[in-house]
């Protein structure tokens, strides 16, 4: 197996039935992706981008084909090994922060390790170590409502890290940004995806966030283009 690759996914289909219609959303995605690169997923809005994240990120089944994470095809797991990959090797960083207001950045950012068990002082560590790489060392103290919109984003990108996953899965990450903060946040991932050695895929509308990625795809009639 190659060490680098991290995900792949062979002839990927998803469609859904609205009105006793068959709507195909995607249809036939290959697409690898490897350690310490980055992705934009490109393509118009309803094109199946966010529907695509949540395929790679074992979210969402497939209709047909295979995703397979460092070779194991995702959707033949079970429940279990599931949700334990998607603790452990996944991170999801969504458009809106999803943090949780009444704790701090450092309380949020441990979030994972503590559902995983970790006890209190390593997750502790762990999380003030990735908010000092994601440039807030200085506010672990700072509630949500104490950070700008650029701040949080960043909790909830070292909150996806906390666990060192392989992959990083970005959903529109900068899309309720200003420009300004969104090219720090999209610059702030690739400078992770490098350093860390960990993949990051990006679905985005922002063409100057993509050309910065070290790949673009387009999603064009459900195909990659």
């Amino acid at each position: 197996m190659n060490e680098d690759k991290v995900l792949s996914l062979e002839g990927v289909c998803k469609s859904f039935i609205h009105n006793r219609n068959i709507i195909e959303v995607l249809a036939g995605i290959d697409l690898v992706v490897n350690s310490g690169e980055s992705i934009a997923i490109l393509g118009a809005s309803g094109v199946g981008k966010s529907t695509l994240l949540n395929i790679m990120g074992s979210l969402e089944s497939p209709t047909e084909g295979a995703v397979r994470f460092r070779g194991r095809n995702l959707y033949e797991m079970d429940q279990n090994e599931l949700c334990r990959l998607r603790s452990r090797e996944i991170g999801f960083v969504f458009q809106f922060h999803h943090l949780l207001p009444e704790f701090n950045a450092l309380e949020n950012a441990m979030m994972p390790a503590l559902i995983a068990r970790y006890s209190r002082k390593k997750a502790k560590e762990t999380a003030g170590d990735i908010l000092a790489k994601v440039g807030l060392g200085n506010r672990l103290t700072h509630r949500t409502g104490e950070l700008s919109g650029g701040e949080q984003q960043r909790v909830a990108i070292a909150r996806a890290l906390v666990m060192r996953p392989r992959l990083i899965l970005a959903d529109e990450p900068t899309g309720s940004l200003d420009w300004s903060t969104g090219q720090e946040i999209a610059d702030l991932l690739i400078h992770l995806s490098r350093s860390e050695g960990v993949a990051v895929v990006i679905a985005t509308h922002n063409q100057k966030v993509a050309v910065k990625m070290s790949r673009q795809a387009e999603i064009v009639s459900g195909r990659i283009q």
